[in-house]
């Protein structure tokens, strides 16, 4: 900038000259020159060299053409005025140059960002065979985007893959922990880490070593990346089911592979909604309606992820990690889930911060999801829902709503696999959720009852023991 702020003074400096030494005009033509002079500067080089510039023409402007010459007196009034007027245009000028000058290189910055990511799009769903595993993930990336260093975490295999001409400045066990939490992390080495996910289920995290690109760009880049190891995972299942085709691994490789079908797409839908949240104004009517399309694909996401884990529950496909956990936390990642559901539905948590569950954590957050999912859809809008939870010796969480009752005779079938009560034929079910309750709760060594009444409605209670299975 220094070279720039020099060679603005010496344009002035050639001006001043050229009307001193060699063309005698009038002050109005000086003054035009002198702007067509800051103009051009603004227009090449930017706003603080022809702020400069322009302080140095009135300077000069004073000194050299203004009666007294060769002083910076002002001996007419109307000098001053003509004086001020040349420096305010003379700014004002540059400015609006100058901001024309920066507009257009961010647009053009913003046109090579996109052209950047469809050349990556392309490349990595175009790419054939092993092209879309990690390593070469990450090296779409540095070329693409001739980054320093691009370092890609998946944490399905646990492995991290690197690229790019830098020696990698950290451990790839922060890439680890940025995918457990799910965060973006700006490293003081110059990486950027980010967090991919899937249906709010972290997979992985890409880091970034490179400077101008906008957050925007880099999470289209984590986007892009997500797409391209689900694609990997969708090619490896595909895999696994021709090679298992007459194995008993079939069925489950086959409900993966029909899994990561829907996620692709939905993936790549996610991304698209992802920026057009960024680029549109918030709280305009477009900026609403993309977050409501974005809040049903998160759903969407969630329900494909649920089938798939319903579906290997009831072909028994499924192993129990019993950790203890706080169970109110586990509520409050379920619970959100269903805020668009609740309508007129009044919920009630009767849940003490202390009660402990000892549980698969994500087989209790789908039985949950299911008894919530059969309360909604069994009671009428006005109705309330509560749930209530206690530990003694056990750790029991009943799940009521106050507006239906199960006739006495459907009672000891509603936990059956595909049962479908009378009052059940117009709600949309498969007749599935009940049962996979119960098969999740046996896994635990635990229970699952219910009781109906005109009076107290239905309650299910979800029993399970302290401990684990037994």
């Amino acid at each position: 900038m220094a070279i720039r702020i020099g060679a603005s003074l010496a344009l002035v400096a050639f001006v001043t000259a050229f009307y001193v030494s060699l063309v005698q005009v009038n002050p109005t033509t000086i003054a035009v020159s002198y702007l067509v002079v800051i103009l051009l500067i603004a227009t090449q080089w930017g706003i603080a060299e022809s702020t400069v510039a322009s302080v140095a023409a009135v300077l000069c402007f004073n000194f050299f053409f203004l009666p007294p010459v060769g002083t910076f007196t002002i001996a007419d009034p109307q000098n001053w005025v003509a004086l001020v007027a040349f420096l305010l245009t003379a700014i004002i000028a540059s400015q609006v140059s100058g901001r024309a000058r920066q507009r257009n290189i961010d647009a053009l910055a913003r046109q090579r960002d996109l052209e950047r990511l469809y050349a990556l799009s392309r490349a990595l769903l175009l790419s054939e065979g092993s092209a879309s595993i990690p390593a070469a993930i990450a090296r779409h990336i540095a070329e693409t985007f001739e980054l320093d260093a691009v370092g890609l975490y998946d944490q399905r295999t646990d492995t991290v893959s690197w690229a790019g001409k830098d020696d990698v400045p950290i451990a790839d066990e922060k890439l680890r922990e940025v995918s457990r939490r799910g965060h973006t992390v700006h490293d003081p080495t110059g990486l950027t880490i980010i967090a991919i996910q899937l249906g709010g289920v972290a997979t992985g995290s890409v880091a970034i070593k490179a400077a101008g690109l906008s957050d925007t760009v880099l999470h289209s880049i984590a986007n892009l990346a997500a797409i391209g190891l689900e694609r990997a995972r969708g090619e490896a299942a595909t895999a696994q089911a021709e090679a298992a085709r007459h194995s008993s691994e079939l069925r489950a490789t086959v409900l993966d592979a029909l899994a990561h079908e829907f996620k692709t797409p939905l993936t790549s839908m996610k991304a698209a909604t992802g920026d057009l949240i960024a680029s549109t104004t918030p709280g305009s009517r477009d900026h609403e309606l993309v977050e409501i399309v974005d809040e049903e694909l998160d759903r969407l996401q969630g329900l494909v992820t649920d089938a798939v884990q319903m579906l290997r529950i009831d072909a028994g496909d499924f192993a129990v990690q019993v950790e203890r956990h706080r169970l109110m936390d586990v509520l409050q990642r379920t619970l959100p889930l269903f805020q668009h559901r609740l309508d007129g539905h009044r919920l009630i948590l009767e849940v003490a911060g202390d009660v402990m569950v000892d549980a698969d954590r994500g087989l209790l957050a789908l039985a949950l999801r299911q008894l919530l999912d059969n309360a909604l859809k069994y009671s009428p809008p006005t109705s309330t829902i509560e749930i209530q939870a206690g530990s003694n010796g056990a750790t029991e969480i009943i799940v009521r709503n106050s507006g239906s009752v199960i006739p006495d005779r459907e009672q000891p079938h509603v936990v059956e696999r595909f049962f479908r009560g009378a009052r059940s034929r117009n709600v949309p079910g498969t007749g599935m959720g009940l049962s996979i309750v119960r098969q999740i709760a046996q896994a635990h060594g635990g229970t699952l009852s219910l009781t109906s009444s005109a009076d107290a409605g239905t309650a299910f209670t979800l029993i399970l023991p302290r401990g684990g299975p037994r």
